[in-house]
């Protein structure tokens, strides 16, 4: 099977230019920076619900425990926000239609208001690479792009930490 393309900064760069520009921006940024920043898959990223991602009082959380039923592998984990996801979730809090009080509803919704299936999810995901001109990208890239660079990040401090 074909990896799915690793995306350079610049490639993110027109990704969120294309995603500005069109309806829905600040959903469409939070779907493509979770898959970036946080190595999220889109079925992940699906399930993200409210109460996930904001306390009561709207603090955005530094960590999400994704629970067994949201992950691919039926085991859950704990994933760690940067603070570039922190200020687009917090954005994206006051220019999106979200209560607080309704934690278990969908963090992205569609259009009609209901949860994205995965499938949905994947088919934005292609939509918005495609409109960007960055051929071989897939709903996979963010989460690819998102490990290669941790490892290269880990290689490094081992390196440095050798020599």
């Amino acid at each position: 099977m074909k990896q799915a393309k690793t995306l350079s900064h610049a490639e993110l760069k027109r990704v969120l230019a294309v995603v500005t520009a069109e309806r829905h921006a600040e959903r469409n940024k939070v779907a493509v920076l979770l898959s970036y920043y946080a190595g999220l898959r889109v079925k992940e990223i699906a399930a993200l619900t409210v109460g996930d991602i904001y306390t009561a009082t709207g603090e955005v959380k530094s960590f999400v425990a994704l629970t067994a039923e949201q992950t691919k592998g039926r085991q859950g984990r704990t994933i760690v926000l940067g603070t570039k996801l922190i200020d687009a979730l917090r954005a994206y809090l006051r220019t999106s239609k979200l209560k607080l009080q309704d934690t278990a509803k969908p963090l992205l919704r569609s259009q009609k208001g209901a949860a994205f299936s995965a499938n949905s999810l994947c088919q934005l995901f292609a939509r918005l690479y495609a409109a960007a001109g960055i051929e071989g990208a897939s709903s996979h890239s963010g989460r690819r792009t998102f490990i290669t660079n941790l490892a290269h990040i880990i290689f490094t401090n081992l390196l440095n930490a050798l020599t």
